[in-house]
């Protein structure tokens, strides 16, 4: 997890494949009209189960279909729904790029993501993020962090 304030000129690097649509500029005013909480979801499925909890990208939709969901509940327009989700593993990628900088996602399936099958995970708050817990740790601490 990790929090940032992108200034508008970040938002339209970001939101580029879209640029000249009809939404693009109220899509990048609200993205940088304040803070932005980032994730990498490590899970099976974990972009399917994230667009199904988010709901459809139309606010209007979504309160029908998937009232529920973080857009049924919370959008109110459709560029200011609340929150984004990568339609695929490639724009994952890419979106993770842009966020975590300094995060590998090589070395994250290579080191870390073998240690989290391994038994007990547990979240560090401090480091926003999820560890394997050493064995027989009975505290909160992370022995062995993983991830940013």
């Amino acid at each position: 997890m990790r929090e940032l304030l992108w200034r508008k000129e970040d938002c339209q690097k970001f939101y580029q494949e879209h640029e000249g649509r009809f939404f693009y500029q109220r899509l990048v005013e609200f993205m940088a009209s304040g803070p932005i909480r980032a994730y990498i979801l490590a899970r099976k499925d974990a972009i399917q189960l994230w667009r199904t909890l988010m709901g459809p990208t139309r606010v209007f939709q979504a309160r029908h279909v998937a009232p529920d969901s973080i857009r049924g509940s919370f959008g109110l327009t459709d560029t200011r729904n609340t929150t984004h989700g990568s339609d695929s593993v490639v724009s994952a990628s890419r979106e993770i790029a842009a966020f975590f900088p300094d995060f590998s996602e090589q070395r994250w399936y290579e080191e870390e993501e073998p240690q989290l099958r391994c038994g007990p995970v547990r979240y560090s708050p401090e480091g926003g993020i999820h560890c394997a817990a050493g064995a027989g740790d009975p505290g909160p601490a992370c022995r062995r962090p993983v991830g940013l």
